[in-house]
């Protein structure tokens, strides 16, 4: 009777273990059933990309409408100009949002589109420039890629124009235990985000595959959740250790 009494505390204990789990523990961005996504924008070119602190700038410069390539390398207090070839130039964006540029000086960057960022420019060099045309792009664009349970990768965003579906490909597509209908984007400030949902299980959410990522995107794919798998796999140090817990108990009253 003794012995039934331990094996039925250890087996209570074993039931304790098993309901305390928590299911797929790994699981990130949980939201509600009625939680409202922010609408896909059908505009997401790169052009629209926000520049922040602590971008790097590719800066180039060119007069007479981009037929010569100013040598900011070369700028003296003569302000040198030659034509060259194969030549670029990076300048950082500060904490406070401005960029020392050749000339012009600290310029606030920050919080321009990169369409504007070139207008507002080319407007600044042409007290020195004539018909100045600026080209810019940012070097150091990065985006988070959580793909699968344990799986997450940062991309260098190469492509000018790289799409979610490319950054997707790039890490290697989905893993068989994702959800294709269950991919979260969040974007801008991670205090009051744009969470934006796509859904690539079907030929029509497939035409939202052109989403245009800017950096310091997070994409996230939801696993699906394999209850019984996660509970034994979770379940399962508990369970040996129930297991030689019997096994003694059963050996020692064998020996009384």
């Amino acid at each position: 009777m003794k012995l039934n009494k331990l094996i039925l505390i250890v087996f209570a204990g074993f039931l304790f273990a098993m309901y305390s789990c928590n299911v797929v523990p790994s699981i990130m961005m949980k939201t509600k059933k009625d939680f409202q996504y922010d609408e896909i924008p059908q505009d997401t070119t790169s052009s629209n990309y926000i520049i922040s602190k602590n971008d790097s700038i590719d800066f180039m410069l060119y007069t007479n409408d981009g037929t010569m390539l100013v040598d900011m390398t070369a700028l003296t207090t003569g302000d040198n100009v030659r034509a060259t070839q194969n030549m670029t130039t990076n300048y950082l964006v500060e904490s406070t949002g401005l960029c020392k540029l050749p000339i012009i000086g600290r310029v606030m960057l920050q919080g321009k589109t990169i369409k504007e960022a070139e207008n507002f420019l080319q407007e600044q060099y042409s007290s020195y420039y004539k018909k100045p045309f600026v080209l810019l792009r940012v070097e150091n664009r990065r985006v988070t890629v959580f793909s699968g349970i344990g799986k997450g990768q940062v991309i260098v965003l190469n492509n000018e124009n790289m799409t979610i579906i490319e950054a997707l490909a790039q890490v290697g597509g989905l893993p068989k235990d994702s959800k294709a209908h269950k991919i979260k984007l969040v974007r801008g400030n991670l205090k009051d985000p744009q969470i934006y949902l796509f859904d690539f299980s079907t030929v029509e959410g497939i035409k939202n595959a052109g989403f245009v990522l800017q950096a310091n995107d997070i994409i996230y794919v939801e696993p699906r959740k394999n209850a019984v798998i996660e509970v034994v796999r979770d379940i399962a140090p508990v369970l040996s250790l129930i297991t030689s817990s019997i096994t003694l108990i059963v050996v020692i009253s064998r020996l009384n």
